[in-house]
């Protein structure tokens, strides 16, 4: 590890070029002289460096000169101290397979992906520690939060956790990622980050769904709060910190999501409460819902790891089940009574 994690990095790449990968490419832009970003769609990238714009997934936000989007994942890797990957969790593994050899063996490798592989059940930093040789193991972290894009780019006060096993790890990606309105804490919790800002996105598609169906704001507030619950459990279960689940992966993320209007998963659980079919909202929207691959992960630990997550369940029987949303509420409603610590 680098002896002063203050010192800033000579270089920086981020590989994905959704909503988030953009808009952190922009304000790593404020520190860095070049911010290579890897874009998937190679009519994408050249229109990106054309208009200076993501019209897909960040439309009206002016990308800097610095950030220099490419098609090739040699071109935006090579020589990088630091690489952030910000992917959709189903394509995670095929384009770390891809990069890894363009790694620098010395560099700094995050993954800001939200989400859960499905059929192996692992989280993105199991999948780095899986695909990368070992010497780059404890140069590896996450990074989460409560984060609209489009909120940190227009320059709105943001935080988020940046988390790796070693301390230092974690510090030297924090102080190369803060920017003016960016504010990056340090924490040694990876798991716990990653499960936090991973199922938060399962409940709040049931967030949507409540207030779809107008059920109030009490309804709001009972789904966070057991919703986090569930969470913390599961976390537990899995060895991560009780604390994480109280901070910005955990509680910060969960009430965003649940309650913010750019949230897309949110916006899918209103369109299933109006009646939408699932399929047919996926169509319509290019942004990937992490919260509907992260549902059938989730369920899959849940199972794993005997927990009971009784939100995240019923989320699955409406989304792969065809239960109906009302119904799935009045089955959480009418669940045996507890006392609220089990």
């Amino acid at each position: 590890m680098r002896e002063d994690p203050e010192a800033p990095l000579p270089s920086v790449a981020v590989v994905g070029a959704g909503a988030w990968g953009t808009g952190l490419a922009v304000i790593l832009a404020e520190r860095y002289a070049r911010v290579p970003l890897w874009v998937f769609e190679a009519d994408l990238a050249a229109g990106m460096e054309r208009t200076r714009e993501n019209h897909l997934y960040l439309p009206g936000i002016q990308i800097p000169p610095a950030v220099q989007p490419t098609p090739f994942l040699a071109a935006a890797l090579a020589g990088q101290r630091l690489a952030i990957f910000v992917v959709p969790s189903h394509g995670f593994r095929a384009v770390l397979e891809q990069a890894r050899a363009h790694l620098d063996p010395g560099a700094l490798v995050v993954s800001a992906t939200k989400g859960i592989e499905v059929g192996s059940l692992y989280t993105m930093s199991r999948i780095m520690y899986d695909l990368l040789p070992s010497p780059q193991h404890r140069r590896l972290a996450v990074l989460s939060g409560p984060s609209f894009a489009r909120e940190v780019v227009s320059g709105r006060p943001t935080a988020v956790v940046a988390a790796a096993e070693d301390g230092g790890v974690a510090r030297a990606v924090q102080h190369a990622v803060s920017g003016n309105a960016l504010r990056v804490y340090a924490g040694t919790d990876p798991l716990g980050v990653e499960l936090g800002g991973a199922v938060k996105n399962v409940i709040a598609i049931a967030a949507g769904v409540v207030d779809g169906l107008g059920l109030g704001s009490n309804a709001r507030a009972a789904l966070i709060t057991r919703g986090l619950a569930e969470i913390t459990r599961l976390g537990l279960a899995m060895g991560a910190q009780a604390g994480t689940f109280a901070g910005l992966a955990g509680m910060g993320d969960l009430i965003l999501t649940c309650t913010g209007d750019l949230s897309r998963n949110r916006l899918l659980g209103l369109a299933l409460a109006r009646g939408t079919p699932l399929d047919e909202h996926l169509a319509k929207s290019r942004a990937v819902a992490e919260g509907v691959n992260t549902c059938r992960s989730t369920v899959g630990l849940a199972g794993r790891h005997g927990v009971e997550m009784p939100i995240c369940h019923a989320v699955h029987r409406v989304l792969f089940e065809g239960q109906d949303p009302r119904e799935a509420v009045v089955q959480l409603m009418t669940r045996e009574l507890r006392f609220e610590s089990d």
